[in-house]
């Protein structure tokens, strides 16, 4: 969509993730199309995919040219702009956000070095991985951040496979190791799906390769348990079907360097591995923790109130990951969870129009639905909050699955529509028969 008049107020938002894309779409049905405000959609990628599937496309069941959404495309249908850039600097007085310069593969500037205008400013760049500074991390972790980080790791790990099955070596000789650092949803969820990955691919011709015996896949975290931030009977459940998966878990340990050769940690215990993975916390971009003058807390999230305006300026917002929101009094401030971002959206939206039109704004009130944890194809368990009068409820198997399922249509109907997302879905259903379980290439 272009829109020429330079009278309308300009709402720029940063960051298309979960969160900032479902508000694009909405400004852009509320405002947009109705000619009352410029709303423009900042962001890194060309594409966007829903971060929670990356595990998938880490393990190759998932292939993200297919589940990915142009964002120039979601513009033009939805009546938003969008430009191009990596956000990297902020100017409050001339209220300007700062993109920089895009490159190719080869080095050659595609963007130059940009500076977008706005009178208001929502701020949704998510998180990335903490490494909390350990040695090492950076230089022999992937993180799981973006797909194209879930790519290299997939990459790496048939290329691991296809080493088994050239050498010839006996079976079980010399296991490959794959070390995941992170016991929270992410970490617990590429482990399953990595052992079901690899229990496909064995049937793909590579016979010198058995996963049960040929592959060993470790996950490491300094929380007393998996999944701290859930409920202990989720937990409980989780641990016992990945330990039924012969998937190796090490609680209560600390990892303090990571060498080619694998994990060390604070006990003493080695791990060597073939690949490791860091899924252990997160933190916002780091340029945000001096963001012109803006408040942020240790992770460099946006400290914002309950309108979710940033305390320093009233005219920037921050939604999702990268903003601490408070809950009340001694609570927590809001996670950083997919439900929290879709929430935020919802209320933004609202927020922006009633802006324009001088009335109060609203204030926000998270609602946790509860969580689930997919467990690829050998189960999915969850917890739903609020569902009996003791505040939750344990769920498991195809009613857990098929939630799980939902959860991503829920975000592809906000996105695309209803109509769009039944046709994606048949779509999906056809490939799902026509293609191979995991993608081998």
């Amino acid at each position: 969509m272009t829109q020429s008049s330079t009278n309308l107020p300009r709402i720029a938002i940063v960051g298309g993730g979960a969160g900032g894309l479902e508000l694009a779409v909405r400004l852009g049905k509320k405002l947009g199309k109705k000619n009352k405000a410029h709303i423009t959609l900042i962001d890194a990628a060309r594409t966007h995919l829903w971060k929670p599937l990356l595990h998938q496309v880490a393990a190759g069941t998932l292939d993200s040219h297919a589940d990915e959404l142009g964002y120039f495309g979601l513009g033009r249908t939805n009546h938003f702009s969008f430009r191009l850039g990596r956000m990297d600097g902020l100017s409050r007085e001339k209220k300007e956000v700062y993109l920089a310069a895009t490159l190719d593969e080869e080095g050659a500037e595609v963007l130059p070095r940009q500076a977008i205008g706005y009178d208001t400013l929502i701020i949704a760049l998510g998180s990335q991985t903490n490494d909390f500074g350990t040695p090492g991390a950076r230089e022999h972790c992937i993180m799981l951040d973006t797909p194209v980080a879930a790519e290299r790791f997939h990459q790496r790990l048939i290329n691991s496979c296809l080493r088994a099955q050239a050498a010839g070596k006996a079976v079980g000789e010399g296991r490959f190791t794959v070390t995941i650092i992170g016991g929270g949803a992410t970490g617990v969820e590429l482990s399953a799906e990595l052992h079901m990955t690899t229990k496909i691919l064995s049937t793909y011709g590579l016979s010198n390769f058995h996963p049960e015996k040929d592959l060993k896949i470790v996950i490491v975290d300094a929380a007393p348990r998996l999944l701290l931030a859930l409920p202990e009977r989720l937990s409980a459940s989780v641990s016992l079907e990945l330990r039924k998966l012969d998937i190796e878990i090490h609680t209560n340990e600390k990892v303090i360097e990571i060498t080619k050769e694998g994990v060390k940690m604070a006990s003493g215990k080695f791990i060597p591995s073939g690949i490791v993975v860091w899924a252990a916390g997160i933190k916002a971009p780091d340029f945000m923790k001096d963001l012109d003058g803006l408040e942020t807390n240790r992770i460099n999230q946006l400290v914002v109130n309950r309108n979710l305006q940033t305390t320093r300026d009233p005219s920037i917002f921050a939604l999702g990951d990268c903003a601490a929101c408070p809950q009340g009094e001694g609570q927590p401030n809001v996670p950083p969870r997919a439900q929290s971002a879709h929430q935020q959206a919802s209320m933004l939206a609202q927020s922006m129009a009633d802006l324009l039109r001088n009335k109060p704004l609203p204030e926000f009130t998270y609602k946790d639905h509860g969580s689930l944890v997919s467990l690829g194809d050998y189960s999915t368990v969850g917890s739903l909050m609020g569902a009996i009068a003791s505040g939750s409820v344990f769920i498991e198997g195809y009613i857990a699955k098929g939630m799980y399922w939902w959860l991503h249509k829920h975000h592809q109907i906000a996105v695309n529509g209803l109509f769009h997302t039944w046709l994606a879905t048949w779509a999906e259903t056809i490939n799902w028969v026509r293609n191979p379980r995991i993608k081998l290439h």
